[in-house]
């Protein structure tokens, strides 16, 4: 096997990357993100995966089947209603933290290159652990949204409006 071979995986954090891109005025294609990740000449695209809270099991029906014909791998989760005493609203989460990096980890032999669409700092250690395995790992958030525990563990990070013209929607 060709060692300058770049076996690629990329992970996205959807319900955090709503927030970022949310933040930013401008929201990415999820064709145009695995064509600007995969169309380097040295990398070997291995897979996809997309995490999204839903409402019901019918919520972004359209859109989860969209990615799935991409060639993303889906992972959905009902969100749950948390009640903020100290604000008095409701807000509506689903932690889909600890099924990216089971699949991070399920998946390890398949790749030597993540890229993971996230700010979230909890994934600072699985990140740690990933590089130790000579994982090279690229990070893709958003200034104001990355902790800094992320930031420092990664190899690279990328600001989503760095590579805005690569990959913006445009309808």
């Amino acid at each position: 096997m060709n060692c300058n071979i770049n076996r690629l995986s990329i992970f996205v954090d959807g319900n955090n990357m709503f927030y970022a891109q949310q933040k930013n005025g401008w929201f990415f294609d999820p064709r145009r993100v695995l064509d600007y990740f995969k169309n380097e000449p040295t990398i070997s695209f291995v897979n996809a995966f997309w995490y999204t809270g839903l409402k019901d099991s019918q919520d972004q029906r359209g859109f989860r089947d969209a990615l799935i014909s991409l060639g993303y791998t889906v992972r959905t989760k009902i969100l749950k209603e948390y009640y903020d005493d100290v604000s008095g609203r409701y807000s509506q989460k689903a932690n889909l933290d600890i099924e990216i990096v089971i699949d991070m980890f399920n998946t390890v032999e398949q790749y030597n290159r993540v890229i993971l669409f996230s700010g979230d700092g909890d994934f600072e250690r699985a990140i740690e652990l990933l590089r130790s395995k000579n994982t090279h790992i690229t990070v893709v958030s958003t200034e104001g949204m990355i902790a800094r525990e992320l930031r420092n563990a990664t190899d690279r990070y990328i600001d989503l409006n760095d590579i805005r013209e690569s990959i913006e929607k445009i309808d």
